[in-house]
């Protein structure tokens, strides 16, 4: 089998629209019918939603958890105008920001370890786990994930979804997109926050 990786010279929203067509496309031929996506205020779900208009794919939006790292910058009304789409947002626990509990760094570990693909497939592991965890995703479901570098989108692979019990299942089977430079950063700094 042969497929194609296309790489962005740099992360970021400026790759949101092209890494969204490139994930439907995929999905199409796929037939895959859910889509898990990262949002953190909102702009990338409301692009994403035009994106999946009568396609038969389902948005399972995933924005930042509550508290983290300040108040909810995703919109409440949002996430009515998505819902009434037939779309679902889930607002969980981030698995990779967990410091310390129960006296363990391993996910910030794990977390480090996928930033050196990228931080999109950092956050596309975590986001496909959370929405097993509340069940929104079957376990082994093929799904396709959508997540980026700080704002917008740049990574899209196509996932066997697995619960955080069973992360062993978990399994990212194809990537459709990602940046060509990547960077990860000692816990507590990020370079992305020099580029806001």
């Amino acid at each position: 089998m042969e497929g194609k990786i296309v790489y962005f010279e740099h992360g970021g929203k400026g790759n949101t629209e092209e890494t969204l067509r490139l994930a439907v496309e995929a999905a199409g031929r796929r037939g895959i019918t859910t889509l898990v996506l990262a949002s953190t205020t909102g702009d990338t779900a409301r692009l994403a939603a035009q994106y999946v208009a009568g396609s038969g794919i389902r948005l399972i939006v995933v924005p930042h958890q509550y508290g983290f790292p300040q108040a909810q910058r995703f919109p409440s009304e949002l996430v009515s105008g998505l819902e009434q789409q037939g779309h679902r947002v889930h607002f969980g626990t981030m698995l990779f920001h967990t410091e310390g509990f129960y006296g363990s760094d391993i996910p910030q570990t794990m977390a480090m370890l996928l930033r050196t693909i990228c931080q999109g497939m950092k956050v596309c592991v975590e986001i496909v786990v959370m929405a097993a965890d509340a069940g929104l995703v079957e376990e082994g479901e093929e799904v396709m994930v959508v997540a980026g570098t700080a704002r917008g989108a740049d990574t899209a692979v196509i996932a066997l979804a697995a619960p955080s019990t069973k992360l062993h299942e978990l399994h990212i089977t194809e990537i459709l997109c990602k940046p060509l430079k990547t960077r990860s950063w000692a816990r507590g700094t990020s370079p992305y926050d020099k580029e806001r």
